[in-house]
């Protein structure tokens, strides 16, 4: 799917407001009117858009602050679920890791929700997001990827946790948090899990170490959420299992956007070198 087939997908729902497009990344998102619409990219993202719904009203009724749906339930239009949401007002500030943190310790706080939330499935995408790159990124690459994910599946998978499991975000970044006039809020909850919190806290580390954060917001957060996640043993394999899926995501844009590809490739060849520094681009 690329940004014209998602915007026919608008023009089918019969949203006919001119769109604005938000983001491309899991999803197209576009500002259409006071909404927001995010159109998945295959059929089987059905499931997870439903979920993503059902998170919305359980944090609404829990007191998170988070964007609502604007719609109970997905609608599936050519083949592409399709999700509403009220639109935040206009930012008042750019959102900060003290933001983010305060907001990680009120999902990690929530009791079990009254319905079954998965694991964070991590490396679950890695496969999908080769797929859909195709023939446009190195098989070899692709072979290495694979390879890097089933080593690191059976390592995830035997971790002693340091926080007691739980509800996390799941791609706890501070792009998803967003600050309008009565405060931070959460946005992106289609990655909601019942996980190792850790989950959650691994990915500004990581930030630190490939994608700029300086070391004094990195602080910052540390300092706000209470725990540093790399005192503890496991982090290296978190660590190492997100940049697989990072890497992965990235190549879905690859047959569409040369930037993108040239960042796979970029990726792919500081995993293979062993450089745990090499600064990657976000997308």
């Amino acid at each position: 799917m690329d940004e014209a087939q998602a915007r026919d997908v608008l023009t089918t729902a019969g949203l006919t407001e001119p769109p604005v497009l938000l983001a491309f990344g899991e999803n197209a998102v576009f500002a259409v009117g006071d909404l927001v619409v995010k159109v998945g990219r295959e059929a089987a993202l059905l499931e997870r858009a439903e979920r993503e719904l059902a998170v919305a009203d359980w944090f609404a009724a829990s007191g998170i602050p988070a964007v609502r749906a604007a719609e109970p339930r997905p609608r599936l239009v050519d083949g592409h679920p399709l999700t509403l949401w009220h639109r935040l007002p206009e930012a008042v500030r750019p959102p900060g890791p003290q933001d983010l943190a305060a907001l990680l310790r009120a999902v990690h706080a929530l009791p079990a929700p009254p319905f079954a939330l998965p694991p964070r499935d991590l490396l679950g995408g890695v496969e999908r997001w080769l797929r859909l790159a195709g023939d446009a990124v190195d098989p070899a690459d692709a072979a290495y990827l694979r390879a890097r994910r089933d080593a690191y599946a059976g390592e995830v998978a035997a971790l002693t946790p340091y926080l007691t499991p739980g509800t996390v975000h799941g791609d706890a970044l501070t792009r998803n948090v967003h600050v309008g006039p009565d405060g931070p809020v959460l946005v992106d909850l289609e990655t909601v899990s019942a996980d190792l919190r850790e989950h959650d806290l691994v990915v500004m580390a990581l930030s630190l170490d490939r994608y700029g954060l300086p070391a004094g917001a990195y602080g910052e957060f540390v300092t706000a959420y209470g725990w540093d996640v790399r005192d503890w043993e496991g982090c290296a394999v978190l660590r190492g299992a997100r940049e697989t899926a990072s890497c992965a995501w990235v190549s879905q844009h690859a047959p569409v956007n040369p930037a993108a590809l040239a960042e796979f490739r970029r990726r792919v060849a500081s995993l293979r070198d062993g450089d745990r520094e090499l600064r990657w681009h976000a997308f």
